[in-house]
């Protein structure tokens, strides 16, 4: 499947670190010629930041999007891009959420400011919120520091594209667009699949004696299904490379990133509860927290999974 990236929304809240998310933004909506939403939504709760104080309700939303309207112009700058400010007002997930179904986007380029433990629990995440009501993929860019885009004018690409893998649909997703980002970059391509003890703890059980054998048979079995994953005609671009780790999967992916020197991680999204994600998160929530690099979180229940062959 040829992922077509032609429409993406980039949001920032005018923080350092979504100025990089928007850098980011840039550079790939140039690189891939698609049109960039830059979305900055208005909350009016946090009337401060905007210098404002309380007088004239209507008055107040005018001069707050002129000056939302006026930063994001400013954050642009000359590039030649093809671009359109949104600058709507709500809740922050939710209103990206209905800007990226009203502009069809096919892409999300959010930062994430990393919250973990009993701030992230009372404060919630928008990024978490966004992998699950998107009806699109997202990339997550996490740190001003890594200066991943120094400049929109540098040469952009991935290198190298991660593709976690855990053989249920999401991850299926996941690795068609891997794929497809790879074949437009000319990435090298590295699909893992990581065994979770928790998972394969009743498969282990076999006698001492057979333990090391059965274990190198599973192996192999893993390692011939990463295999027959990918496509006879990526050959023709790439040499992919396949892996099997152990332990808990975030950790494994994101030490594995670190070691490789990965430009992307992709990752499906699996459903869950509010509950289970605000007090144990998913893997994807956790590698966008600890990973060097941007994720790509994509959903089999998005737009482009719904769509029917050929359109």
């Amino acid at each position: 499947m040829k992922v077509q990236l032609k429409n993406i929304i980039c949001t920032t809240d005018f923080s350092e670190v979504s100025n990089q998310a928007v850098t980011f933004g840039v550079a790939l909506a140039k690189e891939l010629g698609s049109k960039l939403y830059l979305c900055h939504v208005i909350d009016l709760s946090s009337i401060a930041m905007y210098g404002e104080g309380f007088s004239d309700p209507l008055e107040i939303e005018r001069r707050i999007t002129n000056y939302a309207y006026e930063h994001l112009r400013g954050l642009i700058d000359d590039q030649s891009i093809d671009w359109e400010p949104l600058t709507p007002m709500g809740h922050t997930a939710d209103e990206i959420a209905r800007a990226a179904e009203e502009k069809n986007a096919d892409l999300v380029v959010s930062a994430t400011h990393g919250r973990s433990g009993l701030k992230r629990l009372v404060l919630g995440s928008v990024t978490e919120r966004l992998m699950r009501t998107l009806p699109c993929p997202l990339i997550v860019v996490r740190r001003p520091e890594q200066d991943y885009v120094a400049d929109v004018n540098e040469e952009f690409g991935f290198h190298r594209i991660l593709v976690g893998c855990d053989f249920s649909s999401d991850s299926a997703l996941a690795f068609q667009y891997g794929l497809s980002l790879a074949q437009e970059f000319q990435s090298e391509v590295h699909l893992a699949h990581v065994i979770e003890p928790a998972v394969y703890k009743d498969l282990l059980k076999p006698a001492r004696e057979e333990k090391e054998e059965f274990q190198q048979d599973l192996r192999k079995k893993l390692r011939e299904k990463l295999t027959g994953m990918v496509p006879e005609e990526v050959h023709n671009w790439c040499t992919p490379k396949t892996t099997l780790l152990a332990g808990q999967p975030h950790e494994e992916l994101t030490k594995y990133a670190v070691v490789h020197d990965i430009d992307l991680i992709v990752l499906g999204v699996r459903g869950h509860s509010l509950v289970e994600t605000l007090f144990v998160g998913s893997t994807t929530d956790r590698v966008v927290r600890q990973a060097p690099c941007p994720v790509l979180s994509v959903r089999a229940t998005t737009r482009s999974a719904k769509e029917e062959p050929g359109k």
